[in-house]
Protein backbone atom coordinates (compact mmCIF):
# COMPACT_ATOMS: atom_id res chain seq x y z
CA UNK A 1 0.00 0.00 0.00
CA UNK A 2 1.35 3.61 -0.88
CA UNK A 3 -0.70 6.66 -1.38
CA UNK A 4 0.34 9.96 -1.79
CA UNK A 5 -1.72 12.64 -0.58
CA UNK A 6 -4.71 10.40 -0.24
CA UNK A 7 -4.33 8.81 -3.83
CA UNK A 8 -2.04 6.18 -5.52
CA UNK A 9 1.20 7.30 -5.97
CA UNK A 10 3.20 7.30 -9.51
CA UNK A 11 6.74 6.17 -10.46
CA UNK A 12 7.07 10.21 -11.11
CA UNK A 13 5.88 10.67 -7.68
CA UNK A 14 8.59 8.86 -6.39
CA UNK A 15 11.28 9.73 -8.21
CA UNK A 16 12.47 12.86 -5.91
CA UNK A 17 12.51 9.73 -3.07
CA UNK A 18 15.00 7.97 -5.13
CA UNK A 19 16.72 10.39 -6.88
CA UNK A 20 17.21 13.90 -4.56
CA UNK A 21 16.42 12.12 -1.02
CA UNK A 22 15.50 15.30 0.97
CA UNK A 23 12.54 14.97 3.56
CA UNK A 24 11.56 13.39 6.96
CA UNK A 25 9.54 11.14 8.45
CA UNK A 26 7.67 8.92 11.62
CA UNK A 27 6.58 5.41 11.60
CA UNK A 28 4.48 4.04 13.66
CA UNK A 29 3.02 0.38 15.01
CA UNK A 30 -0.67 0.37 14.69
CA UNK A 31 -2.33 -2.82 16.78
CA UNK A 32 -5.45 -3.81 16.30
CA UNK A 33 -6.55 0.46 15.56
CA UNK A 34 -4.33 1.67 18.09
CA UNK A 35 -1.14 3.83 18.06
CA UNK A 36 1.08 4.03 20.63
CA UNK A 37 2.79 8.17 21.53
CA UNK A 38 0.26 9.10 18.14
CA UNK A 39 0.56 12.99 18.99
CA UNK A 40 4.22 13.01 20.02
CA UNK A 41 4.38 11.50 16.33
CA UNK A 42 2.24 14.27 14.49
CA UNK A 43 3.80 17.00 16.88
CA UNK A 44 7.10 15.50 15.08
CA UNK A 45 5.74 15.55 11.98
CA UNK A 46 4.71 19.28 12.42
CA UNK A 47 7.96 20.25 14.15
CA UNK A 48 10.25 18.59 11.43
CA UNK A 49 8.00 20.31 8.40
CA UNK A 50 8.81 23.48 10.03
CA UNK A 51 13.03 22.43 10.02
CA UNK A 52 13.45 20.65 6.68
CA UNK A 53 11.02 22.72 4.66
CA UNK A 54 9.98 25.73 6.41
CA UNK A 55 6.78 24.80 5.94
CA UNK A 56 3.22 24.11 7.79
CA UNK A 57 1.87 20.61 8.19
CA UNK A 58 -1.94 20.09 8.74
CA UNK A 59 -1.85 17.03 11.63
CA UNK A 60 -5.70 16.52 10.81
CA UNK A 61 -5.14 16.03 7.18
CA UNK A 62 -2.12 13.87 7.51
CA UNK A 63 -4.27 11.71 10.11
CA UNK A 64 -6.92 12.22 7.32
CA UNK A 65 -4.98 10.16 4.49
CA UNK A 66 -3.35 7.37 7.28
CA UNK A 67 -7.28 6.59 8.30
CA UNK A 68 -7.96 6.20 4.08
CA UNK A 69 -4.76 4.44 3.29
CA UNK A 70 -5.31 1.86 6.45
CA UNK A 71 -9.04 1.49 6.38
CA UNK A 72 -9.25 -1.89 5.04
CA UNK A 73 -6.28 -3.33 8.00
CA UNK A 74 -6.39 -5.13 10.92
CA UNK A 75 -4.07 -6.61 13.63
CA UNK A 76 -0.58 -5.33 13.93
CA UNK A 77 1.30 -3.44 11.46
CA UNK A 78 3.80 -0.34 10.37
CA UNK A 79 2.93 2.42 8.97
CA UNK A 80 5.17 5.16 7.71
CA UNK A 81 4.44 8.45 7.01
CA UNK A 82 7.21 10.23 4.50
CA UNK A 83 6.53 14.07 4.07
CA UNK A 84 8.93 15.02 1.02
CA UNK A 85 8.08 17.43 -2.16
CA UNK A 86 8.11 15.68 -5.57
CA UNK A 87 8.94 18.96 -7.39
CA UNK A 88 12.09 19.83 -5.74
CA UNK A 89 15.39 19.44 -7.36
CA UNK A 90 18.69 18.48 -6.07
CA UNK A 91 19.87 21.78 -7.97
CA UNK A 92 17.49 23.75 -6.27
CA UNK A 93 16.56 22.59 -3.05
CA UNK A 94 16.32 26.35 -1.77
CA UNK A 95 12.87 27.26 -3.40
CA UNK A 96 9.71 27.40 -1.59
CA UNK A 97 9.09 23.98 -0.74
CA UNK A 98 5.30 22.27 -0.74
CA UNK A 99 5.23 19.13 1.19
CA UNK A 100 3.20 16.37 0.07
CA UNK A 101 2.27 13.26 2.17
CA UNK A 102 3.04 9.16 1.29
CA UNK A 103 1.35 6.75 3.78
CA UNK A 104 2.59 3.17 3.27
CA UNK A 105 2.86 0.28 5.56
CA UNK A 106 4.44 -3.30 5.85
CA UNK A 107 4.10 -5.73 8.24
CA UNK A 108 5.48 -6.31 11.56
CA UNK A 109 6.93 -8.55 14.31
CA UNK A 110 5.96 -9.87 17.66
CA UNK A 111 7.47 -7.34 20.39
CA UNK A 112 9.71 -7.51 22.15
CA UNK A 113 12.44 -9.11 19.45
CA UNK A 114 15.24 -11.16 20.57
CA UNK A 115 17.91 -9.49 21.92
CA UNK A 116 20.34 -7.69 19.98
CA UNK A 117 24.68 -7.68 19.56
CA UNK A 118 26.16 -4.03 18.90
CA UNK A 119 29.38 -2.66 17.59
CA UNK A 120 30.26 0.88 18.16
CA UNK A 121 31.34 3.11 15.69
CA UNK A 122 32.96 7.06 15.80
CA UNK A 123 29.74 8.39 14.05
CA UNK A 124 27.18 11.41 13.93
CA UNK A 125 23.83 11.70 12.32
CA UNK A 126 23.57 14.92 10.33
CA UNK A 127 21.08 17.28 12.00
CA UNK A 128 19.91 14.27 15.00
CA UNK A 129 16.86 16.11 16.27
CA UNK A 130 15.24 15.00 12.86
CA UNK A 131 13.92 11.69 11.79
CA UNK A 132 14.92 12.64 8.47
CA UNK A 133 15.46 10.46 5.12
CA UNK A 134 19.48 10.33 4.47
CA UNK A 135 19.80 6.97 6.13
CA UNK A 136 23.13 5.95 4.46
CA UNK A 137 25.80 6.77 7.28
CA UNK A 138 23.38 4.43 9.68
CA UNK A 139 22.78 1.74 6.54
CA UNK A 140 26.20 1.58 5.77
CA UNK A 141 27.66 1.13 9.68
CA UNK A 142 25.06 -1.29 10.31
CA UNK A 143 26.17 -3.45 7.39
CA UNK A 144 29.70 -3.11 8.41
CA UNK A 145 28.16 -4.13 12.24
CA UNK A 146 26.44 -7.17 10.51
CA UNK A 147 29.78 -8.16 8.38
CA UNK A 148 31.78 -8.46 11.87
CA UNK A 149 29.19 -10.67 13.31
CA UNK A 150 26.66 -8.42 15.42
CA UNK A 151 22.93 -7.27 14.15
CA UNK A 152 23.26 -3.45 14.60
CA UNK A 153 25.47 -0.58 15.28
CA UNK A 154 25.63 2.03 18.13
CA UNK A 155 27.04 5.54 17.50
CA UNK A 156 29.52 7.41 19.62
CA UNK A 157 30.37 10.77 19.69
CA UNK A 158 33.82 12.34 19.01
CA UNK A 159 34.26 13.35 23.27
CA UNK A 160 33.37 9.38 23.69
CA UNK A 161 29.58 9.81 24.57
CA UNK A 162 27.53 7.33 23.35
CA UNK A 163 24.19 8.43 21.41
CA UNK A 164 22.20 6.06 19.60
CA UNK A 165 21.79 2.98 17.37
CA UNK A 166 21.30 2.65 14.04
CA UNK A 167 17.59 3.18 13.77
CA UNK A 168 16.76 3.32 17.47
CA UNK A 169 16.96 5.38 20.59
CA UNK A 170 19.62 3.56 22.85
CA UNK A 171 19.04 3.45 27.02
CA UNK A 172 21.13 1.86 29.83
CA UNK A 173 20.10 0.57 33.75
CA UNK A 174 22.84 1.40 36.15
CA UNK A 175 24.09 -0.80 38.82
CA UNK A 176 21.20 1.22 41.12
CA UNK A 177 18.64 0.03 38.91
CA UNK A 178 17.91 3.53 37.64
CA UNK A 179 17.29 3.80 33.69
CA UNK A 180 19.72 6.34 31.83
CA UNK A 181 19.04 7.92 28.58
CA UNK A 182 22.92 9.46 27.19
CA UNK A 183 22.81 12.70 26.93
CA UNK A 184 24.24 13.30 23.47
CA UNK A 185 22.99 14.38 20.14
CA UNK A 186 20.06 11.87 19.50
CA UNK A 187 16.61 11.91 17.85
CA UNK A 188 13.95 12.59 20.06
CA UNK A 189 12.11 9.20 19.61
CA UNK A 190 8.76 8.68 20.59
CA UNK A 191 8.94 5.59 22.49
CA UNK A 192 11.84 7.04 24.50
CA UNK A 193 9.48 9.96 25.08
CA UNK A 194 7.09 7.70 26.44
CA UNK A 195 9.25 5.63 28.71
CA UNK A 196 10.52 8.94 30.03
CA UNK A 197 6.86 10.12 31.37
CA UNK A 198 6.25 6.94 32.46
CA UNK A 199 8.97 5.57 34.60
CA UNK A 200 10.03 7.35 37.60
CA UNK A 201 13.67 6.08 38.37
CA UNK A 202 14.92 7.45 34.92
CA UNK A 203 17.74 10.26 34.42
CA UNK A 204 19.35 11.76 31.49
CA UNK A 205 23.30 12.06 31.68
CA UNK A 206 26.54 11.79 29.33
CA UNK A 207 27.36 7.76 28.83
CA UNK A 208 30.77 7.26 27.78
CA UNK A 209 32.49 3.63 26.07
CA UNK A 210 34.41 3.98 30.00
CA UNK A 211 31.00 3.67 31.65
CA UNK A 212 29.67 0.76 30.00
CA UNK A 213 31.11 -1.73 32.52
CA UNK A 214 29.07 0.07 35.08
CA UNK A 215 26.05 -0.52 33.58
CA UNK A 216 23.91 -3.59 34.34
CA UNK A 217 21.48 -3.54 31.28
CA UNK A 218 21.40 -2.14 27.82
CA UNK A 219 18.23 -1.55 25.43
CA UNK A 220 17.08 -0.35 22.26
CA UNK A 221 13.78 1.38 21.58
CA UNK A 222 11.42 2.44 19.03
CA UNK A 223 8.06 1.52 17.77
CA UNK A 224 8.93 -1.53 16.06
CA UNK A 225 10.51 -2.60 18.91
CA UNK A 226 9.20 -1.60 21.52
CA UNK A 227 11.89 -2.09 24.72
CA UNK A 228 14.79 -4.67 23.20
CA UNK A 229 17.53 -6.24 25.24
CA UNK A 230 21.17 -5.35 24.26
CA UNK A 231 22.99 -8.71 25.53
CA UNK A 232 26.34 -7.25 23.90
CA UNK A 233 28.19 -4.05 22.71
CA UNK A 234 31.83 -5.17 21.52
CA UNK A 235 32.77 -7.21 24.18
CA UNK A 236 31.38 -6.40 26.18
CA UNK A 237 28.13 -8.51 28.05
CA UNK A 238 24.58 -7.08 29.55
CA UNK A 239 22.24 -9.06 31.34
CA UNK A 240 19.26 -9.52 28.95
CA UNK A 241 16.92 -10.56 31.64
CA UNK A 242 17.41 -7.66 34.05
CA UNK A 243 14.27 -7.10 35.53
CA UNK A 244 13.95 -3.28 35.16
CA UNK A 245 13.62 -3.98 31.20
CA UNK A 246 10.44 -5.86 32.44
CA UNK A 247 9.04 -3.57 34.23
CA UNK A 248 9.85 -0.71 31.32
CA UNK A 249 7.88 -3.24 28.90
CA UNK A 250 4.88 -3.62 31.02
CA UNK A 251 4.88 0.55 31.58
CA UNK A 252 5.03 0.60 27.69
CA UNK A 253 1.95 -1.97 27.27
CA UNK A 254 0.05 0.33 29.66
CA UNK A 255 0.05 3.07 28.03
CA UNK A 256 -2.95 4.83 27.33
CA UNK A 257 -4.51 4.19 23.84
CA UNK A 258 -4.33 6.50 21.05
CA UNK A 259 -7.29 5.17 18.50
CA UNK A 260 -6.77 6.16 15.01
Amino acid sequence: MAELNGSPVSLEDLQTLALTNYGHFTSMRVDDGVIRGLSLHMERLVRDSHLVFGAELDPEKVLGYVRQAVAHQSGSFNIRITVFDPALEMGHPGVEAHPQVLVTSRPTGAMPPPPLKAKTFSFSRDLAVVKHMGLFGQLHLRREAQLAGYDDAIFVESDGRVSEGGTWNLGFVDEAGTVVWPDAPVLPGVTMQLLQQAHEQTTTAPVTLADLPRMRAAFATNTSIGVRSISKIDALEFDSDDPVLGTLRKAYAGLPDERL
